[in-house]
């Protein structure tokens, strides 16, 4: 018999499962859909664990929560650990100034000593930040759950229908007030003459760009942070920006091969800080903004600290 049930099996009701697993509770977890794909959030992310290029637009506390990010996830899907890059063109010189002026735990360096297939820039290192694979993160922790005998079961379920603990990880299905979309669009390039061993941030006034490496010459384009509640596909706006920008940091990207266009919605607070909002046995674990892989470790150890001793973290909002 489960001890908690979790509706949804995103990245925060998978993680939030695998962290009551560790501490002897049995979750049973529901999903409408049934394991991940294509229909979550989660897998359309970049999977860049990196609290301090975060923190220079996020609260202090998703710096300081992130930090432990990396040795999470690293027990159950592998983790690089070779830091970001952040680089800005020459006419964007003054927003590298800025960058570091807010960032913390960086270093001045050349873009060439550190990815030899790029132009040489100045940029900065953050040589304490990772990234890992969202969709390989997502497999993995599936598979260690089912090694331990806890599956997704594809089921519609009610909060208040269920007996028992309840952890709500549905997003934006869960339509808790002040909750909203936060569009978010990505491609996925195949560039196998280009090698990059670490993310790179490339710094621009209105279109910021992250390329996330991932196996088998594949690159991960995404930045687009757009107040909007559509789901529809990414727009020719957007495509041409990310692409653009690509095609600025190094014209061999040109010559990739477009294998995926993707877009969906980021549930977020007012404030883009998530919580666990505590509704009598209901505890919501959602908000995670554009910081999912980063703080869904926090999120779930403090809903299972609440669960368990009725531990009140930061991140505990009871309503």
């Amino acid at each position: 018999m489960a001890d908690v049930t979790i509706i949804g099996a995103g990245v925060a009701g998978l993680f939030a499962a695998h962290v009551l697993a560790l501490r002897g509770l049995t979750p049973r977890i529901l999903d409408r859909n049934g394991p991940p794909g294509p229909h979550g959030c989660s897998w359309w992310a970049g999977g860049m664990l990196a609290p301090h290029c975060e923190g220079v637009t996020a609260d202090p506390v998703i710096t300081r929560l992130g930090a432990d990010a990396a040795d999470a996830w690293s027990a159950v899907t592998p983790v690089t650990r070779h830091g970001t890059l952040v680089l800005a063109l020459d006419r964007d010189r003054a927003e590298l100034a800025r960058f570091a002026r807010r960032a913390t735990d960086h270093q001045p360096c050349d873009s060439a000593d550190l990815e030899p297939d790029l132009p040489p820039r100045p940029g900065l290192i953050f040589p304490t930040e990772a990234h890992l694979d969202p969709r390989r993160a997502l497999t993995d922790l599936t598979a260690w759950l089912a090694a331990r005998g806890i599956g997704i079961e594809a089921a519609t379920a009610d909060p208040r229908d269920i007996v028992g603990p309840v952890i709500d990880a549905r997003g934006l299905s869960a339509a808790l007030p002040d909750l909203r979309g936060v569009r978010g669009e990505m491609i996925v390039l195949h560039a196998p003459d280009i090698a990059l061993t670490r993310p790179v941030r490339l710094l621009h006034p209105r279109h910021p760009l992250y390329i996330v490496p991932r196996a088998g010459g594949l690159f991960m384009l995404g930045a687009t942070q757009i107040e909007s509640a559509s789901r529809a596909p990414a727009t020719a706006r957007s495509v041409l920006e990310l692409l653009s920008a690509a095609y600025a940091l190094d014209p061999r990207f040109a010559e990739s091969a477009i294998v995926e266009l993707g877009a969906d919605l980021r549930p977020a607070f007012p404030d883009n800080i998530p919580r666990v909002t505590v509704r009598g046995r209901v505890l919501h674990l959602n908000g995670l903004f554009r910081h999912g892989y980063l703080m869904t470790p926090a999120l779930a150890r403090q809903a299972a600290d609440y669960l368990i001793t009725g531990t009140k973290g930061e991140l505990i909002h009871e309503d």
